[in-house]
């Protein structure tokens, strides 16, 4: 039951529910007793659940970045995305002062809308696949929450997966325009063979910046960490192990292109608009390099090599033409 006593700063309220207490002081009775009902509420459902209902959004980040983003390669991305997300306002709250318990669908569907007007679906959609995380950690773990509020959120329409292949003509005038001429002298130089190196392989930009001297065999490449978390050997065609020839050698631990992935995007970006090429990115070798290893392995080994343990995800890079088909039929 709730205590209400009259002092000379106001009207304090106590409150005692199977063990739980609570307490707070109002300028007016009347407030004090409207708290009082709503806050004894609270605390027996606490008590008669076993959920917490006194934990913010702002708690339920802090807690995940600690317990959960802290095991992730993707930690610094989920850290600025959470502070990002706390800060936008709903009503007169920012997201991470609203109580864990007090979101709902409904309000998670007023951000969403919010948030659509600033970026594409893609973006949104990647940003509730983390709230998602975050809510159905805190229901599942924590016990803060008998239900996730996004479970029935309807996610934006992303935009259709890229099918942009890349030609020979444009691989010579990459290759020009970074300067390279069959020999490694200069970063720009180990850009063009990365390119060239991604076509093979079908390596994400980051696999073969990280990639170190200890790790590269005589056909194959060791990737002890991959994008999804695991391991990953990679087979060299022979093309691919003659553009490794060309690198400079170097200490086992060394990495064996010697730029990193901040590098390689800055100096592609620029060579690429030296060159007029449009709508072209470096991580669309992935997709030229996967449609090309389609043609002679069969798809279990196509998803070993490119490292997706869902076969449904190399419809997303592999996109042979109709004419192509139609050779082999």
């Amino acid at each position: 039951m709730a205590s209400i006593t009259k002092q000379k700063t106001g009207w304090r309220v106590q409150l005692s529910i199977k063990g739980q207490r609570d307490s707070c002081t109002f300028s007016t009775k009347a407030e004090a007793q409207a708290w009082a009902a709503e806050r004894e509420a609270q605390l027996r459902r606490m008590a008669d659940t076993g959920v917490n209902t006194d934990k913010t959004c702002q708690d339920a980040f802090d807690r995940y970045l600690i317990e959960v983003s802290a095991h992730k390669r993707g930690e610094r991305w989920e850290e600025i995305r959470l502070r990002a997300i706390s800060m936008h306002k709903l009503g007169d709250l920012t997201f991470g002062e609203i109580r864990v318990s007090d979101v709902t669908a409904e309000l998670i569907g007023k951000w969403r809308d919010m948030r659509l007007k600033d970026v594409a679906g893609a973006t949104v959609n990647r940003e509730l696949n983390l709230l998602s995380h975050v809510f159905t950690t805190a229901r599942r773990e924590w016990k803060w929450i008998a239900v996730s509020p996004t479970a029935d959120v309807r996610r934006p329409k992303g935009a259709p997966p890229r099918d942009r292949r890349i030609t020979e003509d444009e691989i010579d005038r990459i290759c020009l325009a970074l300067g390279f001429a069959g020999e490694v002298a200069t970063k720009s130089d180990a850009v063009a063979v990365a390119f060239l190196f991604a076509i093979e392989t079908a390596m994400r930009a980051g696999e073969i910046c990280n990639l170190t001297w200890e790790h590269v065999y005589d056909n194959v490449v060791h990737l002890p960490r991959t994008k999804n978390g695991s391991k990953r050997d990679v087979p060299l065609s022979a093309r691919a192990a003659d553009l490794l020839k060309l690198l400079p050698a170097g200490k086992p631990q060394d990495a064996c292109f010697g730029i990193t992935a901040a590098s390689l995007d800055a100096l592609f970006r620029k060579a690429k608009a030296r060159t007029e090429i449009e709508n072209l990115t470096f991580h669309d070798t992935r997709h030229e390099a996967i449609t090309r290893l389609a043609s002679k392995l069969n798809v279990l080994e196509l998803a070993r090599v490119v490292g997706h343990k869902d076969l449904r995800m190399l419809q997303v890079y592999y996109n042979e033409s109709a004419a192509d088909i139609a050779k082999k039929l």
